[in-house]
């Protein structure tokens, strides 16, 4: 079972999540729908959860030919899901540096007169193999010193998706064989959950919880 561990995080007003959402060509038709609807599921999940409300801001992070920060980090209040369209390319690399620079602008670390944020959550889908440098990316991410992710969890959608490169990005791996809409919102279901579940946490000043255990249309690698 996934743990989310906030000992080692200082206790701030602030539970960053950020969604990097692959937007290629591969992902057009049912399956982006799919993601479209799954981000609406998330949003009225956590507005039904107070403590999700109290301390939960989203960001969207999209990537394609490119990558593109389409919903900056935003209170769940004034959080409004975005339309997705899929086109291009898969790239993983421009969207890991992407994070990087939104993290750095974005979520506030700690100071001798107040306490920052709880390190953010990265959730990460992908069907396919990235088509740029992830490498220097992904090393350019893991050498920030300051506000670094607490945890990646990395979804990789069908036959297509390379998991031995989520296995280098992510703390914790997904696998769902057949990207079905039913199947990807059942992920975006298992988010939900976990995010309360931190979210919780959180509002109780930190401690080690365990996240609920995945849908059984996915597979876990911890």
């Amino acid at each position: 079972m996934t743990e989310f561990n906030f000992a080692d995080s200082s206790t701030g007003r602030r539970l960053p999540i950020y969604l990097l959402l692959d937007t290629s060509s591969s992902m057009g038709g049912a399956p982006i729908q799919a993601v479209n609807q799954g981000v609406v599921l998330l949003y009225n999940e956590l507005m039904n959860t107070p403590q999700a409300v109290e301390t939960c801001w989203i960001s969207v992070i999209t990537f394609d030919s490119t990558a593109q920060q389409v919903v900056a980090l935003t209170e769940l209040t004034q959080f409004t899901p975005p339309p997705i369209q899929a086109n291009g390319a898969t790239s993983m690399g421009a969207a890991l540096d992407l994070l990087g620079q939104s993290l750095d602008r974005e979520v506030t670390g700690n100071t001798g007169e107040r306490k920052g944020d709880y390190k953010p959550l990265i959730f990460l889908l992908t069907d396919g193999e990235p088509t740029d440098d992830w490498r220097s990316a992904l090393s350019r991410l893991r050498s920030r010193t300051q506000k670094k992710p607490a945890t990646i969890i990395a979804l990789g959608c069908g036959v297509g998706a390379n998991m031995s490169t989520l296995d280098q990005i992510a703390d914790v791996r997904l696998r769902m064989v057949d990207a079905t809409p039913d199947n990807i919102a059942a992920f975006f279901k298992w988010v939900s959950q976990s995010v309360k579940v931190a979210s919780v946490s959180a509002a109780g000043g930190g401690g080690q919880m365990d996240m609920p255990a995945p849908p059984p249309q996915l597979t876990i690698s911890i």
